[in-house]
């Protein structure tokens, strides 16, 4: 007869503590990425927040879509990575031309002729030969020459969810009909434009163009329900204009009307990025919108780098563009460039990456001991304040200070080019324009006290370690031409000046405005009831957001009125001031070149946000009829004391009107762990990752140091378990043989 066995051998449980005390000794790690992954040629990062809202070129704009944008895709130039002043260099154009002027009967001007003379300035770009795209299936043809997947039906794309999901892909040379098509492509109707708006008003024929696309894509649409995702392609190379021309495959002409000098910066953006026609018709099929199989995804372009890996709000990949044609890192930068080590790569072929891997966090404390353990080579590839967060660390704290010096991270700082600012909107009843003259002053006086109640200087102390900066006195930052430095600068409407320097007016002035725009301690004079404002803030509200919240809360709270908060994630954010129902709102702007123009735009009337469609960048949707004339003048003068004055009329309106209250201008400082080289803090330059170079060897080797696991809590746990384990297993073999006795004497018993 069998024995009947009572519970698990305990041997079992020797076993587990066993196993336990030899995974201590064998260096079990913690890093978030797959076991050797710190060996290989892969930058880590963080991206925080949503994925990237736009990725398709036409549309994108927005900072968090750029470490994808400018790696994936190729504008004409860019800005020179090492060199300040920033100068203009070419990327798949041969050089940076100068353009042709015409007057009015075409006949050809000289380089200095005045703006009002010019009608017309010319630009032919001759293109590079021999680029090609990276590889992708739009372009794979089968052996006839013919498109393999151009016909694709319902039933094709029923098992793609990505691109690596097509078996074959294939590739062609880059022309200058690719970067026609894009120039077309800014009118399209399928998807909005911030340059669209801005750019119709310059290039010859644009505006009028997008009225016939608007045209032809409702008869493409006929029959069609308004939330169909499956629309029929709509073939740009079939509708011309004039402004953007092909004259031969390696030779681009953009027809610009007058003068405009800063026309060439836009041709750094991903706004004049080419765009293949054929992966606009592989997109277009059936299936693959609802999928997100689109350009908003999956990018196709010349770049370095193309992405493999589209996990949406958790994980991004970019790699190394096997049809890349390579790139000489630069050999000139700045004096003290050589010294940083930042020409030891000098004429060696680019990028040095091979792989860009970005996960998400929605925290900043885990973000930050995930880059302190050595996990993220850079906490976040296109943000700079992270470098001033941990340098007030270090400053703060000498274990901190010690730490950084120990694993010699890199916090190089520098002038920023960009701002923050609190927007009012100008079609808000209550903090915008107002119909009647009367009602425009009222509001006028309105955003005048809350600007001057809301100190600025306090917020820059208080979270300095994301806002590290000055207050701004308009919309121009400092390093370009323009800015106004010292007592000529300050704002007067909002500062006294007291020996020179800018004092914040006190609340008292600011009451006495808000009573004289009819709201007497923050109430309505006729209804008695508070005034409550709306806040729409672009982030959710984490706990290091909510303190900033809060903060603005009681700025408002100063002078009795109530702020409301609406707070959304960024994508969300974004939809709300396309239809322009935000009424007060806080947003930023990062240079997308180095002129005033730049930063003015932004409050510039035909750029309405709203007013267009979601098509420009005036999210204030600010309009001034003389202030419009002065950028219309702006526009088309060169730096010198007639633009110097023409600026200072413009900022003094702003200034009177205050559509925004002016926040403040931030410093830029990066945060590079000692393996990550060629590292350069700008917020102007887009395409960084080029030049970055890694040292996986050192990396591995730093992370082992940094994450040795602590063994002896282990090994202690696992001797007080086998000493607990011993003794109940010999209890336990003696209650085994003393109950086999009496089995056993049982059955003889029987």
């Amino acid at each position: 007869m069998q024995l009947h066995r009572i519970g698990s051998p305990p041997r079992h449980w020797l076993a587990a503590a066993a196993a336990l005390a030899l995974a201590a000794c064998s260096g079990v790690t913690n890093s978030p990425h797959p076991s050797g992954a710190e060996r290989t040629n892969t930058l880590f990062a963080a991206f925080t927040e949503r994925s990237p809202r736009y990725l398709d070129p036409t549309a994108s704009y927005s900072n968090d879509e750029t470490p994808f944008t400018f790696h994936v895709y190729e504008p004409l130039f860019r800005f020179h990575y090492l060199k300040r002043p920033y100068e203009l260099a070419p990327r798949t154009a041969e050089a940076v031309p100068k353009p042709r002027y015409l007057d009015r009967n075409g006949r050809e001007l000289p380089a200095d002729a005045p703006g009002e003379a010019i009608a017309e300035s010319v630009y032919d770009i001759r293109i590079k030969k021999g680029i090609l795209f990276a590889p992708h299936p739009a372009f794979a043809k089968d052996a006839a020459g013919s498109y393999v997947y151009h016909r694709l039906t319902r039933k094709d794309t029923a098992d793609k969810y990505k691109v690596t999901d097509f078996a074959l892909t294939g590739t062609r040379e880059l022309t200058a009909h690719d970067y026609v098509y894009a120039i077309r492509r800014l009118a399209t109707t399928r998807i909005k434009s911030p340059s669209f708006s801005l750019m119709s008003e310059y290039i010859i024929g644009l505006k009028e163009y997008g009225e016939r696309i608007e045209k032809i894509d409702k008869e493409l649409r006929a029959g069609l329900a308004p939330t169909d995702r499956d629309l029929p392609f709509l073939d740009f190379r079939q509708y011309d204009f004039p402004g953007a021309q092909a004259l031969d495959d390696h030779t681009l002409r953009i027809r610009i009307k007058g003068k405009y000098p800063q026309f060439r910066y836009w041709l750094v953006m991903p706004f004049f990025a080419p765009v293949p026609w054929e992966a606009d018709a592989f997109y277009a099929q059936p299936g693959m919108a609802e999928k997100n199989l689109t350009l908003n995804t999956w990018p196709v372009g010349t770049g370095p780098f193309m992405m493999t890996v589209y996990e949406e709000n958790r994980r991004h990949v970019l790699e190394r563009n096997p049809n890349f044609r390579g790139e000489p890192y630069p050999c000139e930068g700045e004096a003290e460039d050589k010294a940083a080590g930042l020409l030891a790569d000098c004429g060696k072929p680019m990028p040095f990456i091979d792989r860009i891997v970005y996960t998400i966090e929605k925290e900043k404390i885990p973000l930050k001991a995930k880059f302190l353990q050595g996990f993220y080579d850079v906490p976040e590839t296109y943000r700079f304040e992270y470098g001033i967060e941990y340098g007030i660390d270090v400053r703060d704290s000498p274990e901190i200070a010690r730490m950084f010096e120990e694993r010699k991270i890199k916090l190089p700082k520098t002038i920023d080019i960009s701002n923050w600012y609190l927007g009012f909107n100008w079609l808000d009843p209550v903090v915008g324009k107002g119909k009647t003259p009367d009602q425009q002053q009222r509001n006028r006086k309105l955003r005048q006290a809350l600007s001057i109640a809301i100190d600025w200087e306090e917020y820059v102390k208080i979270f300095e370690t994301k806002a590290s900066g000055v207050p701004a006195m308009n919309p121009v930052p400092p390093g370009v031409f323009g800015w106004r430095g010292g007592p000529e600068g300050i704002n007067r409407v909002v500062y006294d000046v007291v020996d020179g320097k800018p004092v914040r007016k006190s609340l008292e002035v600011a009451k006495k405005l808000l009573a004289e725009a009819g709201y007497p301690d923050g109430r309505d004079a006729v209804t008695g009831k508070p005034l409550v404002l709306n806040y729409d803030y672009q982030r959710v509200l984490t706990p290091e957001f909510k303190s900033e919240v809060d903060w603005m809360v009681k700025q408002f709270a100063k002078l009795g009125v109530q702020l409301e908060v609406r707070a959304t994630d960024y994508n969300r954010f974004q939809d709300k001031a396309d239809k322009g129902s935000l009424q007060i709102f806080f947003w930023g702007w990062l240079a997308d070149y180095p002129d005033a123009e730049n930063f003015l735009f932004l409050l510039y009337g035909p750029n309405s946000k709203a007013l267009t469609g979601g098509n420009g960048e005036n999210v204030a949707n600010y309009q001034n009829d003389e202030y419009d004339r002065l950028f219309e003048k702006l526009k088309m003068l060169d730096d010198g004391p007639e633009k110097q004055a023409t600026i200072d009329r413009m900022v003094r309106i702003l200034q009177e009107d205050a559509p925004w209250s002016f926040g403040y201008n931030p410093y830029a400082a990066g945060a590079y762990h000692q393996w990550l080289s060629n590292t350069k803090p700008t917020n102007l330059v887009k395409d960084l990752l080029l030049y970055y170079r890694l040292d996986p060897p050192l990396r591995a080797q730093k992370i082992a140091e940094w994450n040795k696991p602590i063994v002896w809590p282990v090994v202690a746990i696992a001797l007080v378990l086998i000493a607990a384990i011993v003794p109940a297993f010999a209890a336990w073999r003696r209650r085994e043989r003393e109950t086999a006795a009496r089995t056993l004497a049982a059955q003889g018993a029987e």
